[in-house]
């Protein structure tokens, strides 16, 4: 729980990060390609090349979809949606990912949907307002991202759990590199297919790249991904939303954008509530 709270307050800087720095200034394929680039570098010194090949074919496999595929979704949103408008389409990762784990479980948990649906709401409360332009294209490429990043926790979350992933007790940190290698693969060929020649002009635009690939990507997703599988799935739903408060929150206090306290305070509450109650029913079982 701690390491899903620590990263949260991490990536909260991130949302507004790419918004003011990057959006519309660096094609959003080659500021994908660098950011999971850096993060592999980071892990590539601790990466075990002796991994057995079926542990190291399943990273890659989630890497390419919850990093890769959810960052190519996600980018291109900031082109079409505000910050805060890209904060308030995530609102529906929490149910993604109760349903596909259930999916997987090959099961139905009325419990982890209400905790799911309880972080929904809390998370509308904060930003349903009015919408100005065409921002249903915007609405459906972030739940592209929203469906990439929750099939990749549950998978992770799974993955970890097995029975053959525990039998080779290999430590996270020697096979993490994998699935940056797997992200790195999509946002390469993406790049080459789909990239123009839009690069940083400013020393800012570097450091904010560097700062999301060796931190927020790097050292997060591995803390983020490593804190799922210590959690109860609906927990982990509802996690999901705490960053919209903290994202709002940073967007405000630092780019002075208009946000409704009072509803920021009512719906990150409700979120917190949802979260206190699905620890509680795990611990109860």
């Amino acid at each position: 729980m701690f390491l899903l709270i620590l990263i949260t307050l991490l990536w909260a800087l991130s949302f507004s990060l790419i918004g003011v720095y990057l959006a519309g200034q660096v094609d959003s394929y080659f500021a994908v390609l660098t950011r999971v680039l850096l993060a592999t570098l980071v892990f590539l010194p601790f990466l075990n090349w002796r991994t057995p090949p079926r542990i190291a074919l399943t990273l890659i496999a989630i890497g390419a979809v919850q990093l890769g595929l959810m960052y190519l979704f996600y980018y291109q949103s900031f082109l079409l949606l505000s910050v805060p408008e890209v904060l308030l389409f995530t609102i529906f990762t929490p149910v993604y990912i109760a349903l596909i784990y259930d999916l997987l479980a090959r099961r139905f948990s009325p419990w982890n949907l209400l905790v799911a649906a309880t972080a929904v709401l809390g998370a509308a409360i904060i930003r349903w307002d009015n919408l100005n332009g065409d921002y249903w294209k915007g609405f459906f490429v972030v739940q592209g991202a929203n469906l990439c990043f929750a099939a990749g926790q549950v998978a992770y979350r799974q993955f970890m759990q097995s029975s053959h992933a525990r039998t080779k007790s290999l430590p996270p940190r020697q096979t993490f590199g994998w699935f940056f290698i797997g992200a790195s693969i999509v946002a390469g060929i993406a790049w080459f297919a789909l990239g123009t020649a839009k690069y940083p002009t400013t020393p800012v635009q570097w450091g904010v790249l560097l700062w999301l690939g060796a931190v927020a990507s790097g050292l997060g997703y591995f803390l983020w991904n490593k804190g799922a599988t210590q959690v109860s799935p609906g927990t982990l739903a509802a996690m999901n939303n705490a960053l919209i408060p903290a994202g709002l929150l940073v967007n405000l206090l630092i780019w002075n954008r208009d946000a409704d306290l009072s509803r920021l305070l009512t719906g990150g509450m409700l979120i917190f509530v949802a979260v206190a109650f699905s620890e509680w029913h795990s611990k109860r079982q």
